[in-house]
């Protein structure tokens, strides 16, 4: 049983990302098919249609009130959906909220003789509201609030988190901008398994990697080409067990101790956006530049097409990204209707 629940937890989304090992993976694959396919590289973007995900300083810069709904296609029975609700706040604010909801199904469950049991699946789900203002002419501020959960197993309890995102964003000249921003400050996930596995249960603290952004978003070719760059630094906060016996007395027990370690690591993403029509966009980039594992470099690609309908007007775009670990390639469709 003890297997069984790990094993669910690494199937689930962190398998795909490039942090696979920590809490909340599925968080941090990217928001939308524009923002994939320009391999996330959006901390800066502030000329307007990017997530305030991303940084939530960009939220004075939503073109438009819009309602976006996404759905990716991966591998290995794994399901990734997004929906946001954006607004301006006019003159100087702006405003999004949005849910993004992984899962992984048809996990074949087997006993200790290898005999098939059941089917298990996984369920995470994270909530975000971002809120951005403009402090001056040049420069933005906002501040993210995101509500995590995950079910991973139908003996451990759902758990529940919170982290807060801050962000800002300043506009250097016409043509540049910069971006920073600070992720995922407080989140965790507290699992108790006490209920499932009894006086062998115990509770454990999966802390979120806090992640430092750094970026520029600069427009070349009279506002068609988009170039956009990011640096991130990311600390996870990680618990190393160690498990000896020692004599109490004469008693041989097990005695466990705990140790905390901070794991760093950095990555560049760069992005592009060329779009030679008011009703049509080309899209590229590459993610995890730098990064120390095994996977490589990610590239990116996508388009975007805009129609109008009736009175709205709407946008159907395409994503598609190159996953690390051999997994295959992830196709994400978005359509966004601007009410």
């Amino acid at each position: 049983m003890k297997k069984l629940l790990l094993l669910l937890i690494a199937l689930t989304f962190g398998l795909s990302e490039a942090s696979g090992q920590a809490a909340g993976a599925f968080s941090r694959m990217g928001f939308g098919a524009r923002g994939v396919a320009m391999s996330n590289a959006l901390v800066a973007d502030g000329f307007g249609g990017t997530s305030p995900y991303y940084n939530p300083a960009l939220a004075p810069f939503i073109p438009g009130q819009s309602l976006e709904a996404s759905a990716a296609f991966l591998t290995l029975d794994r399901d990734l959906q997004f929906l946001q609700l954006s607004a301006p706040l006019r003159p100087r604010a702006g405003i999004a909220a949005g849910l993004i909801h992984a899962a992984v199904s048809d996990i074949d469950g087997r006993d200790d003789s290898g005999y098939h049991t059941q089917n298990y699946s996984t369920d995470e789900f994270a909530f975000f509201l971002a809120f951005g203002v403009k402090m001056s002419e040049r420069l933005s501020a906002g501040l993210g609030l995101q509500f995590y959960r995950a079910d991973y197993f139908e003996g451990v309890s759902p758990v529940n988190s919170i982290g807060i995102d801050l962000g800002l964003n300043m506009q250097a000249t016409e043509a540049l901008r910069i971006g920073f921003a600070v992720d995922d400050l407080l989140a965790r996930y507290s699992w108790d398994t006490s209920d499932l596995f009894g006086s062998a249960g115990r509770t454990t603290s999966d802390r979120f990697p806090t992640r430092i952004r750094l970026g520029g978003a600069y427009q070349l070719l009279g506002s068609q080409l988009l170039v956009t760059a990011e640096y991130e630094s990311s600390i996870t906060s990680s618990e190393i067990r160690t498990r000896e016996v020692r004599l109490v007395g004469d008693t041989p027990r097990e005695v466990f101790e705990s140790e905390r370690l901070a794991l760093h690591e950095s990555q560049f993403r760069i992005g592009a956006e060329y779009q030679p029509l008011d009703f049509f966009a080309v899209r590229a980039g590459v993610d995890a530049l730098g990064a120390e594992e095994i996977a490589g470099a990610r590239p990116s690609g996508g388009f975007m097409i805009e129609q109008e309908l009736g009175s709205l007007v709407g946008r159907f775009e395409y994503a598609v990204v190159l996953e690390p670990y051999a997994l295959g390639t992830m196709h994400l469709l978005t359509l966004r209707v601007f009410l």
